[in-house]
This record gives C-alpha cells, structure tokens and sequence, in this order.
C-alpha cells in the first residue's frame, strides 16, 4: 500500500499538492461540501487552521458531490462559498469523489488504514481523518463529530511531533 507522504491531490485552484511536504506536520483530511448540515464546521476547521498551523497542523478539504448532491458548484462556486461565508484559508482541493471505484487515492489510502463502523465506505460529508507527523493515520472521526471535539488528540499529536524532530 502507497504511503500517506508518497500521495498528493490537486488545489481547487489547479496546483499540485504534493504530501510529501507534510513531512513532520500533523495533517486533518476532511470531505466537505458546501451545502451540508455539517457545513458550519467550516468555521471550526478554520479556528484550528489559524491556532495550530504554525505548530505544525495542516487542514485539507476535499469538496466532494457523492452525498446528496450537496457540493453541486465548480471550483470558483466553492471557493467562494468557503472563503465568503467561512473565511477558509486551509487547503482545499479540486472536487473528488470518496466512495465507489473513481474514490480518491487519498480516500482509499485512509479507509484502507482506518476503516469505519461496519464498512470502509465514508458515509457522509465531514468525515475527518487525523494523521501523524509521520504519516500514520491516527483516528477516523464521524461526520457529527465537531472539529473542536478532536483539538486534545490534535494537541497530542503535535507535541509528539515536536518531541520526534
């Protein structure tokens, strides 16, 4: 199995983004969509970004339409949707798709290594991923979990990482 460094994905703006320049730095993979329930966590995702990301944290968004067509927009919808709305400044990837045979590496790489409640399949938008310094994923965290609710295992994670370097 390919190893969570050796991945990548492409921004929402069409840059490459290459993980191998997560080295070192504790990473929350996170499928979002702009018209969710769950969309409000934007603004806790964002609270984290701007907290933790000089201690090392990275917040990736992956946009994703398979759970009732709820990111139905292009990339500048998105964009602007979560930069108006919810001031994101984290990473946000290209539109991808997280279940079925076209799923992303990344996504079949993390239900691979943490695989959910019965089945791998993620089950709806805001499902979170929490990865080490070292590229191990860590925890596997439900739609309904609050961005806040995993800042202790965050803080873990980056003391552990800083402990290491």
């Amino acid at each position: 199995m390919q190893k969570f460094h050796q991945l990548s994905a492409t921004s929402l703006q069409g840059q490459p983004i290459n993980f191998d320049s997560f080295e070192g730095k504790v990473v929350l993979i996170v499928n979002t969509a702009s018209k969710c329930g769950f969309t409000y966590q934007y603004a806790s995702l964002q609270a984290l970004h701007e907290k933790y990301a000089s201690q090392g944290l990275v917040i990736i968004g992956f946009p994703c339409n398979q759970f009732g067509q709820q990111e139905p927009g292009d990339a500048s919808q998105i964009e602007q949707g979560c930069l108006i709305n919810y001031g994101v400044s984290f990473l946000i990837t290209d539109k991808v798709d997280v279940n079925g045979k076209n799923a992303h590496p990344v996504f079949r790489f993390l239900k691979s290594a943490l695989p959910g409640f019965l089945t791998r399949k993620i089950k709806w938008n805001f499902t979170k991923f929490l990865i080490a310094a070292d590229g191990t994923p860590i925890k596997r965290y439900a739609p309904f979990t609050k961005p806040e609710k995993i800042e202790l295992t965050i803080q873990k994670a980056l003391s552990k990482a800083k402990s290491t370097q």
